[in-house]
């Protein structure tokens, strides 16, 4: 006679469980995923804002040495003030056979504005004169467009370059007497960064104070 093998019944709580189990694994897997977008995200975020900077402060050098070759920028250094909503033309003639200190100055400035437009995303420059009676120094400030996700205002206060850390390690504001146009502006990213002016024209000993330079 031949046994037959009696056939088993799973009991209602036992069917789908292998199915249930695969979606739980599907979810973990799903939200590791998602961690670990995060954390790339965040650091291509991080990167960014390293690389803006980094070409912030090699135009700021651009600026220094422009100002190294003309031949007084000392004496014309309330020339190189603006603020950031300030956008001059380069001029068509430009340079090329030859500028007097003013139209170097103007010159210079223009090509460099647009620079700091065409390299930073909407790239904004503001320069001026530091309140604290520095007269050989110019305070270059330049901003451009955040892309930070945490926009809260502990966060902004310590990457906002125009603030002055004390030895107390509190804050307070940074920039040129007009903080209007000094002042990080809102939404942007700022690195501020003193910078000498060259004078390299001999002073006139009749008049204390005062540079003399051929053709200016």
């Amino acid at each position: 006679m031949t046994s037959m093998t009696p056939k088993r019944h799973q009991s209602p709580s036992q069917r789908g469980i292998a199915l249930i189990e695969s979606l739980i694994a599907i979810v973990i897997t799903a939200l590791g995923i998602l961690g670990i977008l995060g954390v790339q995200m965040r650091t291509l975020s991080d990167t960014s804002t390293t690389v803006r900077r980094a070409q912030a402060i090699r135009l700021i050098e651009d600026l220094g040495e422009r100002m190294k070759v003309n031949p007084n920028a000392l004496a014309s250094i309330n020339s190189y003030v603006t603020t950031f909503s300030s956008e001059p033309t380069v001029p068509a003639a430009g340079c090329a056979s030859g500028c007097n200190q003013a139209a170097m100055v103007t010159y210079d400035l223009a090509v460099w504005k647009k620079s700091v437009k065409d390299t930073l995303p909407l790239g904004r420059a503001a320069i001026f004169i530091p309140p604290a009676g520095a007269s050989t120094q110019l305070g270059v400030m330049l901003a451009w467009r955040e892309n930070e996700r945490d926009s809260s205002a502990g966060f902004k206060d310590e990457i906002d370059a125009t603030k002055v850390r004390a030895a107390d390690s509190s804050l307070s504001a940074g920039g040129g007497t007009d903080k209007t146009s000094n002042a990080c502006p809102d939404g942007y990213i700022c690195h501020l960064q003193y910078i000498p002016v060259a004078g390299r024209c001999p002073t006139d000993s009749n008049f204390p104070g005062q540079f003399f330079c051929a053709g200016t």
